[in-house]
């Protein structure tokens, strides 16, 4: 069992609730997640923690709703996500913890933006939310983009997100594509991170330990969704979000030089 303080047990608890919380209802506040828990493990071990938790959570979301999945965006999509799988994988070889911690902060950032410019096209005009580029680059670089970053950080929900809002899927048709495409990308990712080590015998007694966590969050997603200002808690999300990936991208030392630049005495 890895060591942790005080502080990284319940960033645990809280990204592992929050995992589930964003498979059955609340899109949009996965990525925070993903960010907490690179905060409360290394680098290169987070991703590897957090992918069986994910797993369970996406059980519970498939047995509810299975039965909406559109077929054809799937297929669509997957095999290049998958491309973006080998891309990612590829690429972790060649990094370290740091890196890997430095990564997940420019991916959360750089989504959380893409989630901020989404929403303020869709205010500014409701009718592009219904908007779809129907061409192959759109289908190949969404779903590379959602290979790599789903490797790298467990970070595609947010393009996912993006993506089948783009093609105006009724809630149900949305909530069954989602669900089938991570359960079937993480279930595809198991042997590539098994592979770099971040799964094993040492990481598995955490992941029995917080998917409990996870499953109760997919499972509570649905009964709390109805009494949730679903708005303020994605505002939220994201302030938090970007906060955090700062935190990541700008390591202590760099911080305090900027801030000593700021106010030198």
């Amino acid at each position: 069992m890895l060591h942790l303080t005080s502080l990284d047990w319940f960033l645990a608890f809280a990204g592992a609730y929050l995992i589930g919380l964003s498979k059955t209802g609340i899109a949009g506040i996965g990525i925070l997640a993903v960010v907490i828990f690179a905060l409360a493990f290394p680098g290169k071990q987070s991703p590897g923690i957090v992918l069986p938790i994910l797993i369970c959570a996406d059980v519970i979301a498939v047995s509810s709703y299975w039965r909406h999945v559109v077929w054809p965006q799937l297929l669509r999509l997957f095999p290049w996500t998958a491309v973006g799988v080998v891309v990612g994988y590829e690429a972790m070889k060649f990094v370290n913890d740091h890196d890997v911690s430095r990564m997940i902060g420019f991916i959360a950032f750089g989504l959380t933006l893409l989630q901020i410019w989404r929403k303020a096209r869709i205010a500014k005009d409701p009718s592009r939310a219904d908007e779809v580029p129907h061409k192959v680059w759109f289908a190949l670089s969404m779903g590379i983009l959602a290979g790599f970053a789903t490797m790298v950080a467990n970070g595609a929900g947010p393009i996912m997100v993006l993506y089948l809002l783009a093609t105006g899927l009724p809630k149900m048709e949305f909530m069954g594509t989602s669900a089938i495409f991570f359960f079937t990308v993480n279930c595809f990712k198991v042997p590539f991170q098994v592979a770099l080590g971040q799964i094993s015998l040492h990481t598995l007694p955490m992941d029995a330990l917080l998917a409990p966590l996870a499953i109760l969050g997919a499972v509570s997603g649905r009964l709390l969704l109805p009494h949730i200002n679903q708005k303020t808690f994605e505002n939220i999300a994201i302030v938090l979000t970007i906060v955090a990936g700062l935190k990541l991208i700008f390591d202590d030392a760099l911080v305090a030089q900027i801030l000593r630049a700021v106010h030198p005495h």
